[in-house]
């Protein structure tokens, strides 16, 4: 009888050594694995799989940075690339890795996702949507956040009007500052892209930085402008300058 116990005890403990091993094997595993095969670290980064990296991508070429003609569900470099520019323009640490600020940045910026959002931010928003919409409806999408993040500066500069309708509806010298209010292309209704481009410059988006000032230079010279103004950069036919 003695003797059948210890063999019942010596089993038990062998397998709870086991049950310990496996465990032990399984979380080394999950270390090893690529952060977005790992879902308790909740990252996505070089080498990740799945939906969650579709998403992302998805997100990011709606924003205009992930410029491969489809998503493939792999973080490979051009995600990585994206990401990293993303991150830069947006005020993050540059590391490549979504984690939860850029993930927030991503996803939980728009008014919507917001709490406590009043009807002047929805108003000011739509006003901000129709002047992307205006002038830069057919630019890649960091175009049209550039656009909002433009007249954004203006509001918030003294040397301009103090709101996003007088910023839009300023004019100098009988002229207006923005071609759409003189030819009524303003009152159009702004796409979702536009939309959602307003939302990003509104909270906080600023892929231009301060710049104060764009034209097209294919339609425009912009002389005034590029005699007296810095040149920030380029996005699609705007050329920026605060």
């Amino acid at each position: 009888m003695k003797k059948k116990v210890k063999e019942s005890i010596r089993r038990l403990c062998k397998s709870k050594r086991l049950i310990r091993g496996t465990a032990v094997f399984v979380l080394a595993v999950m270390l090893l694995l690529p952060a977005g095969n790992a879902l308790a670290a909740g990252l996505l980064r070089l080498g990740s799989r799945g939906e969650e990296v579709t998403r992302l991508q998805q997100e990011l070429k709606n924003r205009g940075y992930f410029t491969y003609w489809r998503t493939t569900g792999y973080f490979g470099t051009i995600t990585q690339d994206a990401v990293i520019r993303f991150q830069r323009d947006h005020g993050l640490l540059v590391d490549g890795i979504v984690g939860p600020q850029t993930r927030s940045a991503l996803y939980g910026g728009s008014a919507s996702n917001r709490s406590g959002v009043t009807k002047w931010d929805r108003d000011n928003i739509y006003w901000l949507a129709r002047i992307i919409h205006a002038e830069a409806a057919g630019e890649p999408y960091l175009g049209q956040v550039a656009v909002g993040n433009v007249v954004m500066n203006r509001v918030a500069s003294p040397g301009f009007p103090n709101t996003i309708y007088n910023v839009i509806f300023q004019y100098t010298n009988g002229i207006p500052q923005f071609s759409p209010v003189a030819d009524g292309t303003i009152y159009n209704t702004p796409s979702a892209s536009c939309m959602k481009a307003a939302e990003d410059a509104y909270w906080g988006s600023k892929p231009v930085g301060g710049a104060l000032f764009f034209f097209n230079p294919k339609k425009s010279s912009g002389s005034w402008i590029v005699r007296n103004r810095q040149y920030v950069t380029t996005i699609g036919n705007h050329a920026f300058y605060k």
